[in-house]
């Protein structure tokens, strides 16, 4: 049974106010699909649901819940989705997804679609612009990070990519024959745990409106939903988060929609 986890974090210096409500919305909408696309009916009655209950006004506390909820779970649940809230609830989950594998002798492994690189240098609290660069200061193999969708990186961000040598996959490669990224995707997870976050923006805005940061030359919500349910056939899949939509930005739902079929997809 996957688990699913509201986390209603957000930490965007107020340009990601809203994205504290996807949770709800998501779960809303997915009650309009009754089943995805691998013929798995959708009772969202039915599913295991949570929420970690946090006050953004205080940031140090809701990353150390974020982090205690998040590191229960991976010691319990076989799966875990987590469903933001901004970018900035990756870097708790993920430092608890590390400290299990850590203690479980294991490989940890870090997949993130983002049409940013989210490597500016980091506060104390990181927000979602510096989450992923705090994360392997404090210990997360930068080696076994890998960057999908990329395509609007600062300065400061190439010199730090280049210097921990993290591997990308551009748009273009992704463009040029997504099969074969979806294997190469595969094979840089094999024999280790993997946990892979979704930042809807590495989406063409076209497609998902509805989010702060929006980027054209993105991938299209096919493409998108084709890599998810690659992705969900992995055996080591033991966590994914979706962040960034934002519903008081969206246009008709569509990008809340999109979400939910994400969720419908990865059950």
């Amino acid at each position: 049974m996957v688990f699913i986890v509201k986390v209603p974090g957000i930490n965007g210096l107020g340009k990601t106010n809203g994205c504290e409500k996807a949770g709800n919305a998501i779960l809303k909408s997915l009650y309009d699909i009754h089943s995805n696309e691998q013929g798995i009916p959708i009772d969202v009655k039915l599913l295991d649901i949570e929420e970690i209950h946090l006050d953004n006004s205080n940031l140090t506390l809701s990353n150390k819940l974020i982090y205690e909820n998040s590191l229960e779970m991976f010691q319990e649940k076989p799966k875990t989705i987590f469903i933001g809230g901004d970018h900035s609830i990756s870097f708790s989950i993920a430092k608890a997804f590390l400290d299990y594998c850590g203690k479980e002798k294991k490989k940890s492994c870090l997949v993130v679609f983002d049409a940013h690189a989210d490597c500016m240098k980091p506060m104390k609290e990181p927000t979602h612009e510096e989450w992923l660069r705090k994360l392997i200061e404090e210990g997360f193999p930068s080696e076994n990070v890998l960057l999908v969708g990329v395509r609007n990186i600062w300065k400061d961000e190439i010199v730090f990519l280049k210097e921990k040598k993290i591997q990308m996959i551009s748009m273009n490669q992704l463009n040029d024959d997504l099969h074969e990224t979806c294997d190469t995707i595969m094979e840089f997870s094999n024999g280790k745990e993997l946990y892979v976050s979704l930042d809807v923006d590495v989406v063409d805005p076209v497609f998902a409106p509805g989010t702060g940061y929006p980027e054209s030359g993105g991938l299209t919500s096919r493409q998108f939903l084709y890599l998810i349910q690659r992705i969900n056939k992995a055996k080591n899949l033991r966590a994914v988060d979706i962040v960034e939509i934002n519903p008081e930005k969206d246009n008709n739902d569509i990008t809340v929609k999109l979400g939910a079929k994400i969720v419908s997809e990865l059950i």
